[in-house]
């Protein structure tokens, strides 16, 4: 909001003063005024400090379980007994040729064995 200073006995008559429009740039604040904004700053302050806070300790609590189900699991040597065997994987791009095969033994041109 800008205030002007309106003279009206201006020599050009058209309502301004000489010195032309003077806006006043900001406007002094009240002590009431500096208060509320400094409350609302520190609000927002600790708002976004608690927020951050939240947020690691919700990533420290996922950190732990991903580490505590990493541990020696038992189940993991039966599922891993009772597993089938897979077939190799094959790549037809290696088997035309065209790419190296991922295996190093296994010469381009020539298919997999595969096993029944």
């Amino acid at each position: 909001m800008a205030i002007v200073n309106d003279d009206t006995s201006s020599p050009r008559g058209n309502g301004h003063s000489e010195a032309g429009v003077e806006p006043l740039h900001y406007l002094v604040s009240t002590e009431r005024e500096l208060r509320s904004q400094s409350v609302h700053r520190l609000q927002l302050g600790l708002f976004g400090m608690c927020a951050v806070l939240l947020i690691v300790a919700l990533a420290n609590v996922i950190m732990d379980r991903a580490q505590t189900i990493d541990a020696d699991d038992p189940n993991a040597q039966v599922i891993a007994a009772d597993a089938e065997e897979t077939d190799p994987v094959v790549d037809p791009l290696a088997d035309a040729g065209v790419v190296p095969a991922a295996d190093p033994t296994q010469e381009a041109g020539t298919a997999a064995p595969a096993k029944k």
